[in-house]
């Protein structure tokens, strides 16, 4: 599912004018593409985390719909997830946690930030999706933390493999956005 009303659509086009680079790049995933959606250049602009916050609670809400379950929380991953899952915690009023990629090795030397309460139904919020690989990781360690995560929500889905891979581990997958949205094109 991706966005359809002229709301989300001049929103796909204002991500699109400041986060799309042409170039040659190779992604987390190790894919090499000739365009790169740089998350940071959409994520750190509060009109744009304004505009992205109620997009999340329509896309939190139909997921809790179809999935027959009530969020408690919401997670997002180091560092890209981190200004998406503050915006939607603010705009829908849920906790927020913060999936590091690794544990700190100092303090309180948690991989996660925030707190968890074996089985809190969560969802993760994430950047940009390729092959759902940084989800998934940062899904097994809310896992191993005694999260029930059921879904994952993308900001922009690259169309290249992430539902796939999300939903074949078991769980709900969506975005606000397709690079088709977008209007980028290899």
């Amino acid at each position: 599912m991706s966005a359809a009303t002229p709301y989300s659509s001049s929103l796909a086009r204002e991500i699109a004018q400041v986060a799309l680079l042409r170039g040659n790049f190779t992604l987390r995933s190790g894919r090499t593409s000739t365009y790169y959606l740089d998350k940071y250049l959409f994520s750190t602009r509060p009109e744009l985390l304004r505009q992205l916050a109620p997009l999340f609670g329509e896309r939190l809400k139909a997921m809790e719909t179809k999935l027959g379950v009530k969020f408690v929380r919401l997670a997002g991953a180091e560092l890209g997830g981190i200004p998406l899952v503050t915006a939607a915690s603010l705009h829908t009023g849920l906790p927020s946690i913060f999936v590091r990629n690794k544990k700190k090795d100092y303090g309180t030397s948690k991989q996660i930030e925030g707190a968890v309460t074996k089985g809190d139904v969560i969802a993760l919020l994430e950047d940009v999706a390729t092959t759902g690989g940084q989800a998934l990781e940062a899904v097994a360690s809310l896992r191993e933390s005694g999260a029930d995560v059921r879904g994952v929500i993308a900001t922009i889905d690259r169309l290249e493999g992430a539902r796939e891979n999300i939903e074949k581990a078991g769980l709900a997958f969506d975005a606000l956005f397709t690079t088709r949205d977008l209007g980028v094109t290899e």
